[in-house]
């Protein structure tokens, strides 16, 4: 009874669909790099007037970061340097804060704070602000638009990222597979390709990284990836020391695969064969555990909240991954370039994937309550839709392995040996027998990739034509071009015999597609956890956000009311976003601050700002204010009284043409 293979049908199809379209549209508007650290406090404030120039300025951010010499500069209107550069460490138990001292006599104006830092997680951080001395001024400081980490190094880096995963993925999961699913593949030819290139490509997408590490984190050039004072400074940093020792394993991995395809294939006897594999099995998980360490140790997994249990958790959680997608790589090379591979192989590995999904769904779940940590923060950030997006292509790939193991359940309740060869059609013979007028060198050459142990040696198809020419009572004496003819004639027949068995084998024509189509489906699912690494948790964004939220409606003495309100008029160029700071927030005289900005974050120039005070429950107001135009977005007023505390409204009024304007309130508490 023939068994027809059954197809995925259109509903995976469009799945698989959906599941594209949402990761397409998540990563079109992501930033280059996002990060895990944040700034959240400074002193001076943004966009804050103070009488006297400050002894210092003060950067406080969410987690621990790296600091260099330049990570913080001071700039005045001219944009000359007005700090001193030396970086003081003001870090206090939980808090992380970094000072630079200012140079003496610094004169009234505006003055720009530009920082740029890497964060504990190896991402690079960058930002800027303004504070006034006196009163405000023109600035001629350009700030680059260039995001940290972005551009064609930025780019480049990502690819990397994304190689290196794959590469030690297939490798250590490649391994795996050959040592303990099936053993004679480690002396298929495909199969030995297939791991020594993810070695090749791990090694060199770590390279990469390294060199690239120096202008990813800094200039943002290409050409400073050859900068040796800059590789000497990234082998200084934990990110350095993370790349070096995944070289010095890389090492070590090599021998492991050099083994595994060499001395393991010529052993015969069986006791020196189990000897062998205990070894390797020891050493290659010792190797495979301390290459995955390097990730644990440099990124998010090595700060945070219980950064000694997570790091493990990611070393497991890695593992895993490796040993189900690279398993699945290999076992799909064997499928198709070797249809040899044996049941108990498949029956194996079907196994190993299922512990694997077990381990990667316990890791998986206490991930993602140490990095989202909410529900709010599950849809409301980034992190965790594409978290989101995760478990969606995960519950795919569950689906299509369960749909693989009933073809290897089938394929367990045939009898042994039950798949029979059918014979070649008169047309196969034929296309055979053309191989004498001129057969190609590459099918022979294909042949020999297939199975070592399927394909025909070509000294022995020589050796056969010549025994058979002899019995039949022919010359002895045969043309070597006649007898090379015969063996590349040989060869293909023997390829055209495979083809045929593996097509009319529907039980591993069926596992072969739903083999090949886990593998597509976890392509995507590599790219969505690389894009993870470098985007910030969803937790550390809720806190950054309370964080600065917390300084705007809960004023306190001496800490500015800061208000953030989108706004649209309605016209061309008519929405954006307005900043207000009332500093210091109390009763008494405030300085106004208004920043009006476009979606971009850029400044936008509009013809009229106005602002009105209201204390609904006293009754009073609205008390106008009119703000003096700065520069290009930015709108001040000096000696704001505030007569009394209590809740009061700020109603701003933007008015970007002569007819486009809105009015935009926000209550907000002055003590």
């Amino acid at each position: 009874m023939t068994t027809t293979a059954p197809r995925l049908g259109t509903a995976l199809a469009w799945l698989l669909i959906l599941a594209a379209a949402l990761l397409g549209t998540l990563l079109a508007g992501a930033a280059p790099a996002s990060a895990h650290a944040a700034l959240t406090g400074s002193d001076p404030k943004d966009g804050a007037v103070v009488a006297t120039a400050p002894k210092e300025v003060n950067l406080t951010f969410s987690e621990q970061v790296a600091m260099s010499a330049d990570s913080i500069r001071v700039l005045d209107p001219a944009g000359r340097r007005a700090d001193t550069g030396e970086i003081r460490d003001l870090c206090s138990g939980s808090i992380v804060r970094y000072g630079v001292e200012l140079r003496a006599g610094l004169p009234d104006g505006t003055y720009t704070v530009a920082w740029q830092t890497v964060s504990a997680d190896s991402h690079p951080i960058a930002g800027a602000f303004t504070f006034s001395i006196g009163a405000p001024s023109a600035t001629s400081v350009a700030l680059p638009d260039r995001e940290p980490g972005g551009g064609l190094v930025g780019a480049l880096y990502g690819i990397a990222r994304y190689l290196s995963y794959a590469g030690f993925a297939v490798l250590v999961g490649g391994g795996a597979f050959v040592l303990i699913c099936w053993p004679r593949g480690a002396g298929v030819r495909p199969v030995q390709r297939t791991v020594v290139r993810a070695w090749l490509t791990l090694t060199g997408a770590t390279l990469v990284m390294l060199l690239l590490r120096n202008p990813y984190t800094g200039s943002g050039e290409l050409s400073d990836a050859f900068d040796l004072a800059g590789l000497k400074s990234v082998l200084e940093t934990k990110t350095g020391a993370a790349l070096t020792s995944r070289l010095l394993l890389l090492g070590a991995a090599a021998l492991f695969v050099a083994v595994l395809f060499g001395a393991y294939t010529r052993r015969t006897d069986p006791k020196e064969k189990k000897d062998l594999v205990f070894g390797l099995g020891i050493g290659g998980t010792v190797v495979a555990t301390g290459i995955a360490g390097t990730w644990a140790l440099a990124e998010h997994a090595s700060t945070g909240i219980q950064p000694g249990i997570a790091m493990p958790v990611d070393i497991l959680h890695l593992l895993a991954v490796a040993a189900w997608l690279g398993g699945l790589t290999v076992l799909l090379i064997a499928l198709y370039r070797a249809p040899s591979v044996e049941r108990t192989a498949v029956e194996r590995f079907s196994k190993v994937a299922f512990t694997s999904v077990a381990v990667l769904a316990a890791t998986g779940l206490y991930q993602s309550w140490r990095q989202v940590g909410s529900w709010s923060a599950l849809t409301g950030t980034r992190y965790g839709q594409l978290l989101l997006v995760k478990i969606g292509l995960m519950g795919v790939l569950v689906g299509i392995a369960w749909i693989s193991r009933r073809w290897t359940q089938r394929l367990a309740d045939l009898p042994s040996g039950g798949l029979s060869s059918a014979d070649l059609s008169p047309a196969d013979l034929s296309s055979a027998e053309k191989e004498t007028e001129g057969v190609e060198e590459d099918e022979a050459s294909e042949a020999d990739e297939t199975s070592e142990s399927d394909a025909v040696p070509e000294a022995d198809a020589v050796s056969s034509v010549s025994e058979a020419e002899g019995a039949s009572g022919a010359s002895p004496d045969v043309d070597p071009e006649r007898a090379a003819q015969l063996a590349r004639q040989r060869a293909a027949v023997a390829t055209a015999r495979r083809k045929r068995e593996r097509d009319a084998d529907p039980e591993r024509s069926g596992l072969r597609r739903s083999v090949l189509t886990e593998a597509a489906v976890a392509v995507v699912l590599l790219a969505v956890t690389t894009v993870l690494t470098t985007t910030e948790p969803g937790r550390t964004e809720e806190e950054a956000g309370r964080s600065t939220s917390a300084s705007g409606p809960a004023a306190v003495p001496d800490r500015p009311v800061d208000v953030r309100l989108p706004f649209d008029t309605g016209g061309v160029d008519g929405k954006g976003v307005v900043r207000l700071s009332l500093d210091p927030g109390r009763t008494g005289a405030n300085g106004l601050h208004i920043y009006v900005e476009r979606p971009d974050g850029k400044p936008l120039d509009v013809p009229e700002v106005k602002v009105a005070l209201t204390l609904e429950a006293k009754d009073v107001g609205p008390l106008p204010v009119a703000p003096d135009r700065i520069q290009a977005g930015h709108w001040s007023a000096s000696g704001v009284q505030i007569p009394m505390p209590g809740e009061w409204r700020i109603q701003v009024t933007v008015r970007t043409s002569d007819i486009d304007q809105t009015t935009l309130d926000k209550n907000v508490k002055i003590g």
